[in-house]
C-alpha cells in the first residue's frame, strides 16, 4: 500500500505517557461560528489503544445500535448494513509523535479513503485525559475542527511488550 513505508520502526517515537487503552468522552465537530455537532450523539462510546510498539487502533459507535438480527456480520438488508456502517468508525495501524501532533498511519479502516493515509492530530495530554484535535478542515462553506476527547481507562490491564511474550514462552 502506498504510503505505509512512511513510518519504520526506527522513526517511531512513542510518547510513554500515551500508552495504553482509552475511553471515548466526547466527539465534537466545531464550525468557525462556534456551532458544536457531536456526530454519533451524546452518548456514543469508542476505545482507542496505542501499544509501546508503535501499534494503534481505535473504535467509536453510535449508543444503541439498532441490531441486525443475523449471526452473520455480513448479512442483514442493505439498508440495515448502511446504518451500521454510517454509526461506526473504525481503523488500526501505527503511530508516530511528531512534535505536538500525533501521526495515526492507517493500514485498515472501515471508511476505505483512509486506509493508507495518515491522520494528523495535534494533541494534549494532562494526567489521563487525552485530546486530539483536526488542524481546521473546509467544509462546505465554512472550517471545522474535530475534537476527540478521551480519558485514560483505569480497568487496563498491562500492556506487555512482545519481547515479554517470547520470554515468558521460553522460560
Amino acid at each position: 500500500m502506498a504510503g505505509l513505508d512512511k513510518l519504520k520502526p526506527e522513526q517511531v517515537r512513542v510518547t510513554p505517557d500515551l500508552v495504553g487503552r482509552w475511553r471515548l468522552v466526547a466527539w465534537e465537530i466545531t464550525d468557525r461560528r462556534g456551532r458544536v455537532v457531536r456526530p454519533l450523539g451524546d452518548d456514543a462510546h469508542g476505545l482507542l489503544f496505542y501499544a509501546a510498539d508503535g501499534s494503534m487502533a481505535v473504535q467509536i459507535v453510535a449508543a444503541e445500535r439498532p441490531r441486525l438480527g443475523t449471526a452473520d456480520p455480513l448479512g442483514g438488508s442493505e439498508r440495515q448494513r448502511a446504518a451500521a456502517y454510517s454509526t461506526c468508525l473504525a481503523y488500526s495501524g501505527r503511530y508516530a509523535v511528531r512534535g505536538e501532533t500525533v501521526v495515526h498511519e492507517v493500514e485498515v479502516s472501515l471508511f476505505p479513503d483512509w486506509t493508507g493515509v495518515e491522520q494528523v492530530r495535534l494533541f494534549e495530554l494532562a494526567g489521563d485525559e487525552l485530546a486530539l484535535r483536526t488542524p481546521p478542515i473546509a467544509a462546505g462553506d465554512t472550517t471545522v475542527t474535530v475534537e476527540l476527547r478521551w480519558a485514560r481507562d483505569t480497568m487496563e490491564s498491562p500492556i506487555v511488550p512482545p519481547s515479554a511474550c517470547n520470554d515468558q514462552a521460553t522460560a
